[in-house]
């Protein structure tokens, strides 16, 4: 009998793009039958938090808090160098530092959100919104700062706002180590056999959109906020690079920095981030 993997990933360009293969049916699906969400980040991460995958793109932040119940697959994770959220203003020369200014996050569970926990503990007061809304909320003046991450990275100065500090470059500088966003996580009730076909279906994904990646662009561009050809190659050239079709050493160290410092922060289970070891080399 085919089982049914629950599979969501996030509408992002980088997510689009690696899984181009799956969701075009591009790539053997090996006895596996996707249904597949996709989703804003942080409402994957709600919903993963809520048992509703059995496989989803999560933020690294989620991935702490369910560490228990899944496991990170080799392919498919946003990590690298010059990859950050980036902290605007909505003046320039403001820093947080008053609990009278707000900030604004996408999410309680992005990487954004713990970041900035780890860098501006009690700074300022927070909420959370969707991450499109972030900078036109900057741009109305009803924040202070906001986090901002996917195609705004490359659009904020257009925008008329202000930077205060690259997080990313923040965390590679202290930790000499490239920035975990997020990857795909399986549940841990998954057979061992059941996790390694998924992990190889994703990983053929990724090649096959790495071949030939004009063909990826309508896949992207139906679900992107941003409709620019040339902003969303910009994307995929940040965010999918050799950590993404494989985490090798680097990438499993850069989880388990990201498990330290958050669980000095007290933040997530305590257990460290697990990276789903396959039976067989991709």
């Amino acid at each position: 009998m085919t089982q049914t993997i629950r599979l969501g990933i996030s509408t992002c360009p980088n997510d689009t793009f690696a899984f181009h293969g799956l969701l075009t049916r591009a790539v053997d699906w090996r006895g596996l039958d996707f249904v597949v969400d996709l989703l804003d980040i942080q409402e994957l991460n709600e919903r993963l938090r809520a048992g509703s995958f059995d496989v989803a793109k999560a933020s690294f932040h989620a991935a702490l808090h369910v560490a228990d119940e899944y496991v990170v697959l080799p392919s498919g994770s946003a990590l690298g160098f010059g990859v950050g959220p980036l902290l605007l203003a909505a003046r320039p020369d403001t820093r947080p530092c008053d609990l009278g200014q707000l900030t604004l996050l996408p999410g309680r569970d992005t990487t954004a959100a713990l970041l900035f926990h780890l860098f501006h503990p009690d700074s300022t007061r927070v909420e959370h919104d969707v991450f499109s809304e972030i900078m036109p909320r900057l741009q109305a003046g009803t924040a202070d700062f906001g986090a901002c991450i996917h195609e705004g990275r490359f659009t904020w100065q257009q925008q008329g706002l202000f930077l205060v500090e690259d997080m990313g470059t923040r965390w590679e500088e202290a930790m000499k180590s490239p920035l975990p966003l997020g990857g795909i996580v399986a549940s841990r009730q998954l057979a061992p056999e059941t996790v390694s076909a998924v992990q190889q279906v994703i990983h053929d994904s990724l090649q096959v959109a790495l071949a030939d990646r004009a063909a990826a662009v309508p896949t992207m561009r139906r679900y992107a906020q941003e409709f620019d050809d040339a902003v969303l190659m910009q994307h995929v050239d940040l965010y999918v690079n050799e950590w993404t079709l494989d985490l090798g050493d680097v990438g499993r160290k850069a989880l388990a920095a990201l498990s330290t410092q958050a669980a000095a922060a007290g933040i997530g289970t305590g257990r460290s981030i697990e990276v789903f070891a396959p039976a067989h080399a991709n």
